[in-house]
């Protein structure tokens, strides 16, 4: 006797137990939280958030007494390090950070870490109760149907709402002894209000426009436009006065933009605490030369003076040291920000192109002589 075909509500009652399933087992804000191990705080009560959409990390969240808040961080177990941090201005300069991964053993590793800097060497390993965030009795990690859950609890009357989150690069985790992090490959800073549960997200971090205008304007001052000026002066010269006033014009040009730009660059040291001494000493070195090339021109000699032929050896070797030396510092800040690859093809091909047109004025000029 062959069975009958299942009808349309058997169908809709597999179709929705199986939904369950798979949006149990992938984790979502949509179903109560269930874990295989169960953690020992109530976790029905959560409020729980989508903080990064895009990379799976779930944020559930409660305050279970006066200064008790109950957090659980959930995201993919991708062979990367997962983090949270809380941030005292929404940068990840000044931040402290817990950290979860999965060893290839299976072993589950959660720490504390001090973001106190841009680079690797800057973040630093939270060994002592007391100087991480005030965690309560519970801080675990579990992995369940390809996720990483980090359950901790802090002892605060409210936590910062500034919140970043990043992931690491995968197959580059944090190694006994001293468990260093690698850079993450991606990360998000968020605000969230912990009474309604809204969420403000910013991918970018604050400065980023400003660390854009610094590399620009120095990029534009020092390194573009001051080369251009100085050919102007040294393939103009048939052009009298005109090629002296172009040079000055294009020079003054290119030292207000450059100043401009050192000081968005201090400003930015000054936000972000960057650790950059040898940039930072390249771009004091050649706004000092600018300033002596101001100084060159207020001071500059008649062509009948004796002192004539120095003037000319300090102005010309300052000038060219300060192009050397500005070539070389932005190519390092393009370094230095991680900027896409097409900064350096564009300004590597400019600098191609104003070689290639020297070596032809050059020549002509050898076989003038």
């Amino acid at each position: 006797m062959k069975k009958a075909p299942p009808s349309y509500t058997q169908f809709f009652i597999l179709s929705f137990l199986f939904s369950y399933v798979c949006s149990q087992s992938q984790d979502s804000c949509n179903f109560p939280l269930t874990l295989q191990n169960p953690l020992s705080f109530d976790t029905t009560s959560m409020q729980c958030v989508t903080v990064w959409s895009s990379q799976g990390f779930i944020l559930r969240f409660v305050q279970a007494a006066p200064n008790v808040w109950n957090f659980v961080l959930s995201a993919p177990s991708t062979n990367a390090y997962v983090a949270i941090g809380f941030s005292p201005n929404g940068n990840m300069v000044g931040s402290t950070a817990v950290v979860g991964w999965v060893e290839s053993g299976g072993t589950s590793n959660m720490k504390q870490y001090f973001l106190g800097g841009q680079q690797p060497s800057l973040v630093t390993l939270i060994q002592s109760p007391t100087q991480g965030l005030p965690f309560g009795n519970v801080s675990t990690m579990l992995v369940q149907s390809g996720r990483i859950y980090i359950a901790f609890q802090l002892l605060t009357a409210q936590p910062g709402s500034r919140l970043i989150y990043a992931v690491g690069p995968v197959g580059r985790l944090p190694q006994a002894p001293d468990f260093r992090l690698t850079e993450h490959q991606d990360k998000i800073a968020t605000s969230l209000n912990y009474a309604s549960g809204q969420l403000k997200t910013t991918e970018k971090q604050p400065e980023s426009n400003l660390r854009r205008i610094h590399g620009l304007l120095n990029m534009l001052g020092w390194a573009i436009l001051i080369p251009i000026g100085v050919m102007v002066a040294r393939y103009m010269r048939k052009w009298d006065l005109l090629w002296f006033y172009m040079h000055a014009v294009t020079q003054s040009i290119c030292f207000i933009l450059g100043v401009i730009g050192v000081i968005c660059g201090f400003v930015l040291d000054g936000r972000l605490s960057a650790n950059v001494p040898i940039h930072k000493a390249l771009g004091i070195v050649i706004i000092t030369f600018g300033c002596l090339q101001v100084l060159a021109l207020l001071i500059r000699p008649d062509k009948t003076s004796k002192v004539r032929k120095y003037w000319n050896w300090y102005h010309f070797g300052v000038g060219r040291a300060l192009v050397f030396l500005a070539v070389i510092n932005v190519f390092y800040g393009i370094h230095l920000g991680k900027a896409d690859s097409s900064w350096n093809v564009g300004f590597a091909a400019f600098l191609i192109v104003l070689f290639v047109i020297t070596l032809i004025m050059e020549i002509r000029i050898w076989c003038r002589e």
